[in-house]
């Protein structure tokens, strides 16, 4: 045998074969097997350990499936298979665990307690015949052929689970659940059930279904955890967002009519760019990865254009979208078009590019009406310039901002009719802790966390607000424990506090205080947090 190359299971059951035949050899004291108890308290242990880490897992995928049922439905339908699965393999092995110990303890022995095994109150620890009688039988139809075939059907089953998708989880699982055939000490081929277990004492027999229990949790976790990564695993990843406004008809609109407008957000992943084609050729793409198409406006009328978008997914699919367009030449006219959204928030500058078309910048005016306008570009919170030549900022909320140009046109002042835009007030900030301000946070999560943070998630402008201080407030048992932060980062005792949380308490995050980009600090409202 010392060609073959033995799984680490099987080294396990040789070495503890070879042990226990030693001590039984030597007329050992059954105080010495006692030994062994303790490795299979650890292994209890550990199954202990893989099953809370599998309820986790399941309580993700349930979550995961009510967000999004489309995504994630199926795969929490397939995790709950796995579970059945492998309930049913364990609860087999705890079966066969608590038939050979009630046979050789008799009924009523204090080892088993309804399905639990208690190894510490076997006596027969030593006891050889038994576990054979059951596990191999006389005529070798014993329960561990029953086993063998269990344990294929669960390992085929995870492996087709798999799709042939992550090789070193199949490889792994082929290694936990090994049911191969052995050599005997003659080189002679072994059934597995009898170089499993046959003439082991009891004790050791005890100690290898425990370790086949382990398996079969280790082997749910591995592929749990595969299919958990493919709820996103066709869903393309992005780095940053871009403010829109896309005209809901036209970007032309006459005299009486209304101009309206779609504002939204878009994402992109700067790290990849996509291949856009338009007429069989293949556009430029800007820093920003966006396709720049340009045509002549060589008449006056509707243009129509399109083209297809092709960009890698995550899965390696090449996904193509397909688009189209429309816009309109018109006659000399003048245009007004916020940069960043429809609308303008008072007391900050809104970028705004004016412009008319033939005209030069330097033979333009503007005045506002209800606010103040600026030829100083205005950047964000990372000093990048927004597009545009100038900004406006707003007076007052409720009444309309009218921005009115008149160009030096042939050596006369010619005055275009306003553009009007509604002014809406800068919402406060939202306080957040592990992304959250309200409802529940997993503990581990609420231990990883630096701090609390203010973010804006419904303003279309990168304004900064920057926390100033907050309070941790934490009652267990009729008394309140408080810890302050002069700064937006947890103290050390915050971070004690935190530690202290269990399961169902709640976390409040009181007293915060953000300075705004005007230098304002506002109180902002609490974050109340129950610990899941």
């Amino acid at each position: 045998m010392s060609g073959e190359k033995l799984s680490p299971r099987q080294k396990m059951i040789g070495m503890m074969y070879l042990v226990l035949t030693a001590m039984l050899a030597l007329n050992v004291s059954k105080e010495a097997v006692e030994a062994f108890k303790n490795v299979d308290k650890g292994l209890t242990q550990i199954i202990a350990n893989y099953s809370k880490k599998n309820d986790l897992i399941y309580q993700d995928f349930d979550r995961a499936a009510s967000e999004n049922p489309q995504k994630a439905g199926d795969l929490r339908n397939t995790a709950y298979e796995i579970k059945q699965r492998a309930d049913e393999t364990f609860n087999f092995i705890q079966g066969l665990k608590i038939e050979i110990i009630n046979k050789a303890e008799g009924e009523g022995n204090l080892a088993v307690r309804g399905n639990e095994v208690f190894i510490e109150e076997i006596k027969k620890i030593d006891e050889n015949n038994i576990p054979s009688e059951i596990l191999i039988g006389a005529n070798e139809n014993g329960k561990a052929y029953d086993l063998k075939n269990i344990l294929n059907e669960y390992r085929d089953f995870l492996i087709g689970v798999l799709e042939g998708k992550n090789p070193t989880s199949e490889e792994a699982i082929r290694d936990m659940i090994d049911t191969n055939d052995g050599k005997d000490k003659d080189g002679q081929s072994s059934p597995w059930a009898n170089h499993t277990f046959h003439t082991l004492p009891l004790v050791a027999v005890i100690c290898i279904l425990s370790e086949y229990q382990v398996s079969v949790r280790n082997a749910e976790t591995e592929v749990l955890n595969h299919l958990y990564t493919q709820i996103d695993a066709s869903s393309f990843k992005f780095n940053k967002l871009v403010a829109i406004v896309m005209p809901t008809n036209s970007d032309y609109v006459t005299m009486g009519s209304n101009y309206e407008a779609q504002v939204f957000i878009s994402a992109m992943d700067t790290t990849q760019k996509p291949k856009i084609i338009v007429g069989g050729q293949e556009l430029p793409l800007d820093e920003a990865g966006r396709g720049i198409y340009r045509a002549p406006a060589t008449s006056v009328g509707p243009k129509r254009w399109g083209g297809i978008i092709s960009l890698k997914a995550p899965d390696g699919t090449d996904r193509e979208y397909p688009f189209d367009a429309s816009y309109v030449v018109g006659e000399q006219n003048v245009i007004v078009s916020p940069t960043a959204m429809n609308v303008m928030y008072a007391g900050i500058p809104n970028p705004i590019d004016v412009s008319v078309p033939g005209v030069s910048p330097d033979r333009i005016r503007v005045r506002v009406e209800n606010g103040t306008y600026s030829t100083e570009r205005v950047t964000d919170s990372r000093g990048q310039a927004f597009r545009g030549s100038g900004s406006v900022t707003p007076t007052a909320v409720g009444q309309n901002v009218r921005v009115i140009i008149t160009a030096d046109i042939g050596g006369r002042p010619v005055q275009f009719a306003p553009y009007e835009f509604r002014v809406k007030a800068v919402p406060a900030p939202v306080a957040t802790f592990a992304q959250r301000s309200t409802g529940t946070v997993p503990r581990a999560t609420a231990a990883a966390q630096q701090g609390v943070f203010a973010i804006m998630p419904d303003f279309d402008f990168d304004l900064t607000y920057t926390v100033t201080g907050f309070s941790i407030l934490y009652s267990d048992r009729g008394n309140d424990y408080e810890e302050s932060s002069p700064n937006s980062n947890l103290t050390a005792r915050q971070r004690d506090l935190i530690g202290r949380l269990v399961r169902g308490n709640n976390l409040i995050i009181k007293d915060i205080k953000a300075r705004g980009p005007d230098g304002r600090t506002i109180d902002l409202s609490p974050i109340i947090l129950k610990i899941d």
